[in-house]
């Protein structure tokens, strides 16, 4: 049964590296040329089926079809929209399982401050200039590292994604909105941010997760700089991620001011604690303005307090890290038993944190209201956005 699975997969042409495709077109007895077309088809054109790729000729894709050949983009099989313009996707694979994706309009401001491109753009709030949007991209189907905070950890985890499934939840939602990425004809450029925030931990799927990166970069077209990986601190991974020649900028998903309430919130803590995070991000050498995001989610009168503001900044302070925080208000879902911060909370917390230098930003909820917005992502298959959930703004 191995056997036959592995069969199947290596006659899905998507999410083939130009190496493998290569060698595709040397069993069928084609010459490399051949290879170079299939990419660009693949990857460039973005197409959906073998019958587009019409730089091949006809008796081949005949000949690739009738041997099981398929381009086996995943399919966006449902779509839900939020008031806020935001689209949450029910994305299903070949193997009819199933995970989500969310394309965020104008994004939700998570970069500000790392550095970045993105950052710039952002900051500089000229969105006459560009169309703006950020994919936020699942890595598995379910998650094994069970945050309480967090609906996704109800599923468990089913299996990891394939780099083909990883890349193509990114062209699917492209194909979707018509996004020109190498087009020099567009009269508003597209700007694309790419989060690998959605399902799962990218981390403890760390081969499949970084084949989708490298293809995303040299094959479709998206910057490194556009990209970025969020962790819960898989220790041994942020060493090796440290050692990578093509990598998203990190975001790490800390969400406490101390080990005793981060073991609370995220189990992962009880393996590898804050000292032996901060020890391995310590060892990725930053590139020039790059900085570590740490993500922060506020849950009301656990960690939202101005004594865990003090905490906060004072591990900041201890480990010396080019560093900037994200604060997330809290998106409820049914079955968790956390709070909403209060606003007043949140500001006072943002004011302690930049009153002591550190760059801090409150990211924007996006489609809160239709389950989409951080922490929610739990393959819902509702047709009416869920109710009892207040829309983000």
């Amino acid at each position: 049964m191995r056997e036959m699975a592995k069969e199947t997969t290596s006659r899905v042409l998507f999410g083939q590296t130009k190496e493998e495709l290569a060698a595709v077109m040397k069993s069928l007895g084609e010459p490399a040329y051949r290879a170079a077309q299939l990419v660009d088809a693949l990857y460039r054109q973005r197409v959906e089926k073998l019958e587009e790729i019409t730089t091949l000729p006809e008796a081949l894709r005949e000949r690739m079809k009738a041997e099981g050949y398929v381009v086996g983009l995943p399919k966006i099989a449902q779509v839900f929209t939020s008031v806020d313009g935001t689209e949450r996707f029910l994305v299903e694979m070949a193997d009819g399982q199933t995970v989500e994706t969310v394309w965020m309009p104008d994004g939700d401001g998570g970069e500000r401050g790392d550095g970045s491109e993105a950052a710039a753009e952002e900051e500089a709030e000229t969105p006459e200039r560009f169309r703006r949007a950020t994919i936020c991209v699942s890595s598995q189907v379910g998650c094994a590292v069970n945050c309480q905070f967090c609906l996704t950890a109800k599923l468990g985890l089913t299996r990891n994604l394939t780099a083909g499934e990883i890349a193509g939840q990114v062209v699917a939602a492209l194909n979707r909105h018509k996004v020109e990425l190498q087009s020099k004809r567009a009269s508003r450029p597209e700007r694309i941010n790419l989060v690998f925030m959605g399902m799962g931990e990218p981390f403890l799927n760390y081969d499949e997760f970084f084949k989708a990166v490298r293809l995303l970069v040299e094959q479709v077209g998206v910057p490194e700089s556009r990209m970025t990986v969020s962790t819960s601190g898989i220790v041994p991974a942020i060493r090796d991620y440290a050692k990578e020649r093509v990598r998203p900028k990190l975001a790490v998903s800390l969400n406490a001011s101390n080990s005793e309430t981060r073991r609370e919130v995220m189990p992962v803590t009880k393996k590898w604690d804050i000292p032996e995070l901060m020890a391995a991000l310590k060892e990725i050498p930053l590139r020039t303005r790059e900085a570590v995001t740490f993500e922060y989610v506020l849950l009301g009168g656990v960690n939202d307090q101005p004594v865990h503001a003090r905490e906060l900044l004072a591990m900041l302070r201890e480990y010396k890290l080019r560093a900037k925080v994200n604060l997330i208000s809290w998106n409820p879902g049914p079955g968790i038993a956390y709070t909403q911060p209060k606003a007043s909370d949140v500001e006072t917390f943002q004011k302690m944190l930049i009153d002591a230098g550190v760059r801090t930003y409150v990211r924007r909820p996006r489609g809160r209201d239709i389950y989409a917005a951080c922490g929610q992502l739990k393959r819902t298959v509702e047709q009416e956005p869920l109710v009892g959930i207040a829309p983000s703004r």
